[in-house]
């Protein structure tokens, strides 16, 4: 009996243990106004707010947290290639990349503008697609106003430059960055196609 008792409190001691060391696990959420520190790092290419100041480099301001935290994350890893980046997000932590991640979220988008010849064209592609070559419709994951689902990992475009979402597109097309569902997209446009788009999507708001 006293064998039994004995062992019960050892379970019982145990259980209490792992209960002790899981408690404070909840998933950290970033703060803002960290993130607007550390990204003082991330000024020079993508501007203090996340707006860039050239279509060099992707505007961050109002993407989602998600996205961002995502992006980073792989490029710490080396499943997503930049050279820069790679060595930019190497020395980040999670607690890092989720303040950076948060403080974008919180940041407005410089609107941009469509150029006029190419709107029809770009509209037509994102709103429908082209069933003739095989190009779904952009809104389909993206949303109709470029907002994309922070919970399915879709970007925002809304306002990027037409210039990186046309890098972009061309490094989805020849399958230089990875993604199944982006490559399988790219794969059908053409140059003109890629470049219609882009600039639509750099003018939605």
């Amino acid at each position: 009996m006293k064998c039994i008792f004995a062992a019960l409190m050892g379970c019982l001691f145990s259980i209490s243990i792992i209960a002790s060391e899981t408690v404070g696990t909840e998933p950290y959420i970033g703060n803002a106004a960290q993130g607007k520190s550390k990204g003082a790092m991330c000024a020079g290419c993508h501007g203090a707010d996340g707006n860039s100041p050239s279509g060099d480099f992707p505007k961050l301001a109002g993407q989602h947290a998600s996205y961002v935290a995502s992006a980073l994350s792989r490029y710490r890893k080396g499943s997503r290639a930049n050279s820069v980046m790679q060595g930019m997000a190497a020395a980040l932590t999670d607690e890092d990349i989720a303040d950076l991640a948060a403080y974008y979220s919180e940041q407005t988008v410089s609107a941009g503008a469509a150029e006029k010849e190419l709107v029809v064209r770009g509209e037509e592609l994102y709103r429908f697609g082209d069933q003739s070559k095989g190009i779904s419709a952009c809104q389909a994951c993206h949303g109709p106003t470029g907002r994309g689902v922070s919970s399915a990992l879709f970007p925002s475009l809304n306002g990027q430059w037409a210039s990186y979402a046309e890098i972009s597109l061309k490094a989805f097309r020849k399958g230089a960055r990875v993604n199944s569902m982006m490559n399988g997209v790219a794969k059908n446009m053409s140059d003109d196609d890629i470049q219609a788009v882009a600039s639509y999507v750099g003018g939605l708001r």
